[in-house]
């Protein structure tokens, strides 16, 4: 059995412009994209995926593969690759960020540890935040939806030397707000819980100032913080299901824009 040319070239780009984009994709996402997942893990992943998905898409374009052409449907497929893993990495930016806050407000901030998913220092209660939000995200079946908005974005942006467009670019610049709200709706409880406290304190202060409050008053702002952030912890599936909704949302707008 003999093969031609441009009938390897074909089969060969079926299912190498599908992998650069899955690979982008599984690089920047959460949880594989995490500095402690061995590289050998994430390509495995990146070409079952491969596998799976790249028959389920249109025929992409004829083009040689050492070439102009070539060079530019890589570099696209990367970019969305690297757009989805970027927007989707955002929500549990917003958990991290909303942790941050109330760390600062419990008087917490310079208790920092590493972080998997960053590689820098992060509170620990950012760091509680990440892996309750990795949990969630898990039983949610949010990496079953990241697969099937990824199978579907082949149908919708499919592969071209001319991809992702301004447009979509510009809705992912537009939505890192809501990293920003996220991270407020997330804080707000317990930073307005220990700002009640905090305004008491100078009210006993200025009523009895022989007390010696700043003796307690780090121990009542710490356990006041923890009671607060237990109180809220089931409020994080709704907020992390909104922010789901909308994220994935985002990535079909992003990958509509062909």
């Amino acid at each position: 059995m003999h093969f031609t040319g441009a009938e390897i070239a074909a089969w060969a780009g079926s299912y190498l412009w599908p992998f650069f984009r899955i690979a982008a994709l599984v690089t920047a996402a959460p949880l594989l994209g995490m500095r402690g997942v061995p590289m050998r893990l994430r390509l495995a992943v990146a070409v079952a995926l491969t596998l799976v998905i790249a028959p389920m898409g249109e025929s992409p374009p004829q083009v040689e593969l050492f070439s102009a052409a070539a060079l530019a449907i890589v570099a696209q497929q990367v970019l969305i690759g690297l757009a989805m893993g970027f927007a989707l990495q955002l929500v549990f930016e917003a958990f991290v960020l909303g942790g941050q806050v109330i760390s600062l407000s419990m008087g917490l901030g310079l208790a920092s540890v590493n972080d998997p998913v960053s590689g820098v220092a992060v509170p620990t209660l950012s760091q509680f935040y990440t892996f309750t939000v990795t949990l969630l995200f898990l039983a949610l079946n949010g990496h079953l939806i990241l697969v099937e908005v990824l199978a579907g974005s082949f149908r919708t942006l499919p592969i071209a030397v001319r991809g992702l467009d301004g447009d979509g670019l510009w809705a992912l610049l537009n939505w890192t707000g809501q990293i920003f709200s996220g991270a407020l709706l997330i804080a707000l409880p317990a930073v307005a819980a220990l700002l009640l406290a905090n305004i008491g304190f100078g009210v006993l202060t200025r009523s009895a100032p022989q007390l010696n409050i700043f003796a307690v008053g780090f121990l009542v702002f710490m356990l006041l913080g923890f009671v607060a952030v237990y109180l809220t912890v089931p409020g994080l599936v709704m907020q992390l299901g909104v922010l789901m909704d909308s994220v994935f949302g985002l990535l079909k707008e992003i990958t509509l824009g062909y």
